[in-house]
C-alpha cells in the first residue's frame, strides 16, 4: 500500500528542478503505487501570510501523513519553516529521513555540492523528568530552543538514561543521496 509523504524543502530548489526530481519521481513508474507514496506536500505559496497561517498550513499538510521526506539542498538547513515542518512532523510521529539532492542536475545541467545537513542543526532536550520534549536548534554557535514549536508532552517516557538530556536530529534519523543510493529505485525502501 502506497504511504503518504510530506516532502519538505527549500523552494530555490524547486526552481531549480532538483526537488520536482524526488517528488515527480513516480510519475516515471508504470504504477503510482509503485513508487511508494502520495505527495502531500505543500507549496510555500504563504510568503505573504502570516507565521500562524503559515503553521496552519503545514500542520493540515503533515496531517495524515506517516512519513516526511527534508530534501536536501544548499541553503535547506537553515530555512525557518523548514526547520518547523521537521520538527512538526517528529512531534506528530512521522518517519523522518532527509534526501541530499545536489547532485541531481539543476536546469543549468550542473550539479552542486552536499548541503549541510538540517538534522545536524535541530535536535530536542528531554525534560528532567523525561515527560516533555523541547526543539533545539544551533544558531550563531550554541544551542537554544526553537522558538517556533513548543515543549510538547510524550505520550511514553523515554528510558531514564535519557533525561535532562539533548540530542542531534542527526544521532536518529537517517539521510541519502538520491543519486549515489539510487533514489529512483530505493525511495520506497527509506519510507516505513
Amino acid at each position: 500500500m502506497a504511504k503518504r509523504i510530506f516532502f519538505s524543502f527549500h523552494y530555490q530548489d524547486v526552481f531549480d528542478f532538483r526537488a520536482n526530481i524526488v517528488r515527480n519521481h513516480w510519475l516515471l513508474k508504470k504504477d503510482r503505487e509503485d513508487a511508494g507514496f502520495f505527495d502531500a506536500s505543500v507549496w510555500e505559496k504563504a510568503k505573504k501570510d502570516s507565521p500562524i497561517a503559515l503553521k496552519r498550513l503545514i500542520n493540515g499538510a503533515i496531517q495524515n501523513t506517516s512519513n516526511t521526506c527534508v530534501l536536501i539542498g544548499t541553503n535547506t538547513f537553515e530555512r525557518r519553516w523548514v526547520k518547523y515542518e521537521i520538527i512538526k512532523s517528529i512531534a506528530a510521529g512521522n518517519h523522518l529521513f532527509g534526501v541530499h539532492i545536489n547532485k541531481i542536475k539543476g536546469k543549468d545541467q550542473l550539479t552542486k555540492n552536499y548541503g549541510s545537513n538540517p538534522f545536524d542543526y535541530l535536535g530536542y532536550k528531554y525534560s528532567e523528568d523525561g515527560t516533555k520534549l523541547s526543539p533545539i536548534e544551533y544558531k550563531n554557535g550554541k544551542w537554544v530552543y526553537f522558538g517556533d514549536y513548543d515543549s510538547y508532552k510524550l505520550k511514553s517516557k523515554p528510558t531514564q538514561s535519557k533525561w535532562g538530556k539533548a540530542f542531534k536530529l542527526s544521532d536518529d534519523y537517517k539521510t541519502y543521496c538520491w543519486i549515489k543510493d539510487d533514489g529512483y529505485n530505493n525511495f520506497s525502501s527509506w519510507t516505513k
